[in-house]
Formats: C-alpha cells, structure tokens, sequence
C-alpha cells in the first residue's frame, strides 16, 4: 500500500519520536523513507566560515537527515535524503509530488519558536498535499503498530469514502477492525428541531450501512456507530477514548448543509486533538 513515504523533519526531539512509529510502518510495507529537511528561507542562514561562504541552515539540515537514515538503516529500511530550501510547507509537498509518494508522515509538534514542524505547518501540508498526510502527534510512537482499531468518521460524501478507501487495506493486512463512525450535530439544534435530528440520523445510518458494507465486500471487519454531539470533532474525540481506537482516518472534505459532518475544519480539528495518529485523506486521493 504504502511504497514511497516523505517524511519531514526538523531535528527536533517530537520529530525524532514520530520517526520510529513511521519505520515500523516503512518496514512493514518494504517502503523507501524519503527524508526531507526544509531550510526555510524565512531565516537568514548564509554565514562565512573561515575562507568558505556556507548556508549554516543547509549544513544543518545535512546532518539532521543523515542521522535520521542512519536510524532507518538500523531498522533495515530503505532511505533517500534531501535538504530544500523554501517555505516550510510548500517546499513539503513539491517535495512530496517530485519523488511521487503515496504517503507524507510528519510530527504535529516541532522545535519551539521555529517555523519548522509545528501543527499550523501539518495542518497547511495537508490543505496543499494531493496525498494522504499521516499526522503524528508527541506521544503516538508508543501507539501500537500494526493497528488494532481504525476508526473511520463518514458522512456518506466521496473524502469520506476515499478515506475508507485508504483504511481497508491497512486494516486488512494488520487484521484490525474498522469501526465507522457517523456523528449527528446536536449544537445549535433547539427544542422542535427533532425533525431536523431525524434527516441528520437518517443520513448518518445509511452511511454508516453504506460503509460497512463496503467493508465487510474487501473482507474486513466493521462495527458501526452513530454518535450524537454537540460538534463532529467533539464526536470523533470522544469515540477515540471510548471505546478507544488506536488510527483514525479522515477525509478533508465533506457534505455542508443539513449532511454535515466532515468538513475540512473538522479535519483539521481531529488533527490537533486526537491522542493517536491521524491519516488525513483528500478527495482527490481516491483517483
């Protein structure tokens, strides 16, 4: 599934952490680790040293990747390295689409006050990024790998059924179970809106059966569940607790209006909040 996975990295300690929950996924699908650091030309980084004019930033980003594919190496997984200049997250996925890789794999967290790996950076990756984004918060290296719970938040539109898509085929080879998960917005709903309550539940259970079935045709076990919540993200957090889930796989976008559920704000929500890794899955990754 995965065969070419960029992974930015800043050096930074969450970076490092997050590095060793990607070479167990590298390692188990074969993959080439593309390593990439951005020497962000926000920052002044020309300097001279001795006779010798040098970019201390590139000099750097030299180091931090071949540290990294030394760690790789260790592991037995295939790396190629690369230091860029640019901005941050744009530099990421030209990067990404130069090398055509099917996964970037990033740390939400980076180096304090540096305008490397921070969250609003993954966040702006994963706006830009024609492929799916695996965001790994401070923490998730201790997540089990292979997964044992996916969830799937769906709201019946196509980045719902892209992300399921991408889902299945990690939950078939590790033999997890997908759990597909609708949640019905109940904030701003008032006394007398139970009409509206049944449509958004109506729309929830026939994308959940939409989901399973589709699930249970590529051999998969699925559970379904309709959660009501005062937001989508509120919804997905706390099925991510309870009953616990150790991935969650989420399209960028979804319906609006009275099918709402994914959007991309809630997306990028899960991003920040969830305790496990997130797979943020575009619509157009489908194709």
């Amino acid at each position: 599934m995965f065969d070419r996975i960029c992974v930015p990295t800043d050096g930074s300690d969450a970076a490092a952490a997050a590095f060793e929950h990607i070479l167990a996924i590298a390692a188990d699908h074969d993959a080439t680790v593309h390593l990439l650091h951005v020497a962000d030309t926000t920052r002044d980084s020309v300097t001279r040293i001795g006779g010798d004019v040098v970019d201390v930033l590139e000099r750097e980003g030299d180091s931090i990747v071949a540290d990294a594919a030394d760690r790789a190496a260790d592991r037995g997984v295939e790396t190629e390295t690369a230091v860029r200049q640019g901005g941050v997250p744009e530099t990421i996925v030209a990067y990404a689409d130069e090398i055509d890789a099917d996964l970037v794999a990033m740390s939400t967290k980076g180096r304090q006050g540096m305008e490397h790996l921070v969250g609003s950076t993954t966040e702006r990756v994963v706006r830009q990024s024609p492929v799916p984004v695996l965001a790994l918060r401070p923490g998730d290296e201790e997540t089990r790998y292979p997964y044992e719970d996916i969830l799937v938040p769906t709201d019946g539109s196509p980045a719902a059924t892209a992300a399921l898509d991408r889902a299945l085929p990690v939950a078939k080879r590790a033999g997890a179970t997908v759990h597909v998960l609708s949640v019905v917005e109940t904030g701003g709903i008032g006394v007398g809106d139970h009409i509206e309550i049944d449509v958004l539940s109506k729309y929830a259970e026939d994308a959940i059966a939409d989901g399973i079935a589709r699930a249970e045709d590529a051999g998969v076990d699925a559970v379904g569940a309709v959660e009501g919540a005062s937001s989508a993200a509120r919804g997905i957090r706390a099925y991510v607790d309870d009953p616990g889930v150790d991935f969650v796989a989420i399209g960028t976008h979804g319906r609006t209006g009275v099918g709402r559920s994914l959007l991309g704000s809630v997306a990028e929500r899960t991003l920040r909040t969830a305790p496990v890794p997130v797979l943020a899955v575009p619509t157009r990754a489908e194709d």
